[in-house]
């Protein structure tokens, strides 16, 4: 993402609707990529590999910390919403 952290937020605020703390910007990918998104990566690799490839790649994690689920990009937090359910009622 182009622009600061502060402008990125209020980009998702704006257009997205955001009400909840967006993560700063960070590498999720290669040699400096954040432990966090290391991590998701290695528990829940993507159909082809375990890079992300693009914004908005959503993982759910359960109540366990293990990591139930990579959605795509393109996957709507919507259409999700009975795997989040499931989620927190296990």
């Amino acid at each position: 993402e182009r622009g600061s952290a502060e402008e990125i937020g209020a980009f998702c605020q704006r257009n997205y609707g955001v009400t909840f703390p967006v993560m700063a910007k960070t590498e999720v990918n290669g040699p400096h990529a954040h432990p966090l998104f290391a991590w998701l990566k290695a528990e829940a690799p993507g159909l082809l590999g375990s890079s992300i490839k693009w914004n908005f790649t959503k993982f759910l994690i359960g109540r366990d910390d293990r990591v139930i689920r990579r959605y795509a990009p393109q996957v709507t937090p919507a259409s999700i919403a009975s795997d989040i359910e499931s989620a927190l009622s296990a």
